[in-house]
C-alpha cells in the first residue's frame, strides 16, 4: 500500500544516509534523469524537490522511470525468475528494438507464463513495459519544442512511421499533425498508479486520463472533433494545478482537487459527475444510491453509463462507485487502480475522522 512508506522528509534523509534497511522496500524517482534507484544508489543524490519516493519497482515503471544502471534496481526481480531476468536483460540491451511476441517465443518462453509473470512483479506486460519506456521520452521531447525526428530518436523506435502510429495511437494523431497554435494542449503526467494524460486549456481540465484507458483514444478524438483539430502538445496553468494537486492527492498530503473542470457530455451526465464530486474521500456508494441523491430512484443503469463516460479521472472519482452488493464493478483505468485508489482514501477517511474526533 502506498501510505505503508514513511513521509519524504525520513525517506529522504535515507537516500542521503544510503540506509539499507530500505533497500527493497522503498524507491526513488528523480524528475531531472527520468531514472529511479534504490535508497543506497551511491550516484550523486539529487535535490529532495525532485525526487518522488514509491513502494515498489512496478509503481517506478507504471510511472515511467527508468531503472538505475548504478545500483539495478531489477536485480531481485530479475533473480527471483529468470525468464524475467533475460528479458529485462534482452530489453536492457536492445531499448530501441520494437519488441513483439514473435520475438519472445522465439527466446524460448511461453507467451501467457510471461504475460503473468510481469503483471505480477511490475503490474505491466513485457511488451507494454518496452512500448512506454520509448513512447514517454518522444512526448517530452515535443512537449519541450523538439522536432517529430528528435522525438522518433528520444523514443527509440526504429522509423518514422512506428513513432507516428504509436504517437497515434495515444493521442489519436500523428505528432506532425498537432495544432501549432491549439486550443487545448496535451501534457503527460507520472503518478504511482501509472502515467497519465491531462488536456486542458487556460481555464479548464478537459481530460485526465490513464495512458493505458482503452477509452482514451476516443476521448480525445472527441475533443479533436470540438476544437476542429485543434490540438496540441504543451503546458498550461490548469496543467500545472492539476499536476501539483495529483501529486499531493499521492503523497498523503491533501484529497481536494480545486482545478477547473470542462464537462463534455448530456445535461444528465453532467450532474452525475457534479454528484460523484460530492463523495468524500473513502467513502462509496452504489449505483442506485447515486440515483436515488440525484432524484431520479429508477435511473441506475444511466447513472452507470454517466459514470463510465466521465473522462476526468480522480478528479471526478467515479472510482469511489460500487456495485449494490459491494463489489468493485467495472473501472475503466483497471479495477487494480480502483482498488488502489480506494485503499488510499482510507488514509484520508481516517484522518478526517481522527480530526473530528480531536
Amino acid at each position: 500500500m502506498l501510505f505503508d512508506l514513511p513521509d519524504h522528509g525520513t525517506l529522504y534523509q535515507a537516500l542521503l544516509a544510503r540506509d539499507a534497511d530500505y533497500d527493497g522496500q522503498a524507491y526513488v524517482g528523480v524528475a531531472t534523469t527520468g531514472v529511479f534507484c534504490r535508497l543506497t544508489c551511491p550516484a550523486r543524490k539529487p535535490k529532495s524537490e525532485n525526487c518522488t519516493f514509491y513502494a515498489s519497482v512496478g509503481a517506478c515503471i507504471e510511472a515511467g522511470l527508468r531503472a538505475c544502471k548504478r545500483c539495478h534496481p531489477l536485480e531481485p526481480m530479475a533473480s527471483a525468475d529468470p525468464a524475467i531476468g533475460a528479458l529485462l536483460a534482452a530489453l536492457e540491451a536492445r531499448p530501441e528494438y520494437r519488441w513483439s511476441e514473435g520475438d519472445i517465443a522465439r527466446l524460448g518462453f511461453d507467451l501467457s507464463t510471461i504475460r503473468r509473470s510481469f503483471k505480477r512483479q511490475f503490474g505491466m506486460t513485457f511488451l507494454e513495459m518496452a512500448r512506454q519506456r520509448r513512447l514517454r521520452g518522444g512526448f517530452e521531447t515535443i512537449l519541450g519544442g523538439g522536432k517529430v525526428i528528435d522525438a522518433q530518436i528520444d523514443a527509440r523506435f526504429e522509423s518514422a512511421s512506428a513513432f507516428r502510429a504509436a504517437f497515434a495511437q495515444l493521442l489519436g494523431r500523428a505528432p506532425g499533425t498537432l495544432d501549432s497554435n491549439p486550443m487545448l494542449y496535451a501534457d503527460w503526467i507520472a503518478t504511482p498508479l501509472g502515467d497519465m494524460i491531462s488536456v486542458s486549456d487556460e481555464s479548464q481540465l478537459h481530460l485526465l486520463e490513464f495512458v493505458d484507458r482503452k477509452a482514451l483514444k476516443a476521448e480525445l478524438s472527441k475533443l479533436d472533433k470540438l476544437t476542429k483539430g485543434r490540438i496540441g502538445v504543451g503546458k498550461t496553468a490548469i496543467g500545472a494545478q492539476i499536476k501539483a494537486e495529483l501529486a499531493a492527492f499521492f503523497d498523503g498530503t491533501s484529497p481536494k482537487f480545486t482545478t477547473p473542470l470542462a464537462y463534455h457530455g448530456a445535461p444528465f451526465a453532467r450532474r452525475v459527475w457534479d454528484e460523484l464530486r460530492q463523495i468524500p474521500p473513502g467513502v462509496t456508494f452504489s449505483y442506485s444510491q447515486i440515483a436515488a441523491r440525484i432524484g431520479r430512484p429508477t435511473a441506475t443503469r444511466a447513472v452507470a453509463r454517466a459514470n463510465g463516460a466521465n473522462q476526468i479521472a480522480l478528479v471526478v472519482p467515479c472510482h469511489r462507485v460500487i456495485g449494490a452488493d459491494g463489489a468493485l464493478t467495472g473501472y475503466g483505468g483497471g479495477l487494480w487502480r480502483k482498488q488502489k485508489l480506494l485503499e488510499i482514501e482510507r488514509h484520508y477517511k481516517q484522518q478526517a475522522n481522527e480530526s473530528t474526533m480531536s
